[in-house]
């Protein structure tokens, strides 16, 4: 089941991670600016973030199994659809399906799925869950910019989008849920009474955590969707500005293992603040240095502390609220993270266009 989720995470995120990574491309084939085109990553934040409610609600319900391979299919289909764009209003409607149909059905509830296999080491099962958006993130993009530098732009959609369904919906079919799952949806007093052993309500832990997220992520969101557009603007050759992302995103592998790790040993919320109090000090640093160096040192050190944080936060939830409510609970936290994202990723590009600096 982690190894699974791991994979499907992997090229849902890296899809996300690569909307960065068409920027100077669809700009010089259309004439858009970096705002407008920042907002394809906002349109998935924002889809997955609705869609994700729904989906975490049918998971809860019935099982996650048919609506990872749902997700699966979905993937493939708007990557094919966007390499025949010629509207911006097309870029955004392909990518907001992606994170309605795709994204939201592949992640939160999958993560939910794992959560409930472990009772023992649920931060490292988690974080190496995770580790897997962090590999498809280093992977996707440096796979795009080699498409589009060899081929163009539109036949690395097409081809991405074939090779997600061709990949993705027999991995699908592998999802299992945990035994003790389908007796709670089956018999809902064994969730009442895990969740009277629950020291916080539901509530009260998803709302304050919620909150957290939101600014997290406007934090990180700009990194990833503008640090690729940064370097090159900086003189650094796109090849070396993608490895220097890739380097990021790998080193985000670690970091989400680690901050699951680091979740066991110390308890979540200390692992959250740690792992937020270094990612916001890394972020102030990125626009300061034009070092090709410091630019890798900078990458490791940002990707081990946002990917902390988004184990982290899993942690949290996974340990503070009943089984029978994960995968909603899970939902909610994650479409205020992915408010945030769209918000930082759409805030990076428009700050740009008006001062010409990140």
């Amino acid at each position: 089941v982690v190894a699974v989720a791991f994979f499907l995470s992997a090229i849902s995120f890296g899809t996300l991670a690569s909307v960065g990574i068409f920027l100077k491309p669809l700009i010089a084939e259309f004439g858009w600016s970096r705002g407008n085109l920042s907002l394809g990553y906002t349109a998935i934040a924002f889809a997955s973030a609705v869609a994700g409610i729904l989906w975490s609600i049918i998971v809860d319900r019935h099982g996650s199994r048919w609506v990872a391979l749902f997700g699966a299919i979905a993937m493939g289909i708007p990557l094919l659809l966007l390499s025949r764009i010629e509207l911006l209003a097309e870029f955004y409607v392909y990518y907001f399906l992606f994170g309605a149909l795709g994204h939201a059905a592949v992640t939160g509830p999958l993560w939910a799925c794992v959560g409930l296999w472990f009772k023992n080491n649920v931060g490292l099962a988690l974080g190496l869950t995770f580790s897997g958006s962090a590999i498809g993130q280093g992977l996707v993009p440096y796979i795009a910019r080699y498409l589009i530098d060899n081929f163009g732009w539109e036949t690395a959609y097409s081809t991405l989008g074939m090779a997600y369904m061709i990949l993705a919906i027999p991995v699908a079919l592998l999802v299992r849920d945990n035994p003790q799952r389908k007796k709670i949806q089956s018999n809902p007093s064994l969730n009442q009474k895990e969740e009277a052993s629950i020291l916080l309500p539901p509530v009260i832990v998803v709302t304050w955590i919620s909150l957290a997220v939101i600014f997290c992520c406007i934090a990180m969101s700009v990194v990833i969707v503008h640090l690729v557009p940064l370097l090159t603007d900086y003189g650094i050759t796109s090849e070396n500005a993608v490895v220097i992302f890739m380097t990021l995103m790998f080193a985000g592998a670690f970091g989400r293992i680690l901050g699951g790790k680091l979740a066991d040993l110390v308890g979540p919320l200390k692992s959250y603040i740690v792992m937020s109090l270094l990612q916001t000090s890394v972020v102030f640093i990125f626009p300061h240095i034009q070092s090709h160096f410091l630019f890798y040192v900078v990458a490791i050190f940002f990707g081990i502390a946002f990917s902390g944080v988004m184990a982290s936060f899993l942690v949290c939830i996974r340990m503070m609220v009943p089984a029978g409510v994960l995968a909603r609970s899970m939902a909610v936290v994650a479409m205020f993270g992915w408010f945030g994202m769209g918000l930082g990723g759409w805030l990076g590009g428009l700050i740009f266009d008006l001062t010409g600096s990140y």
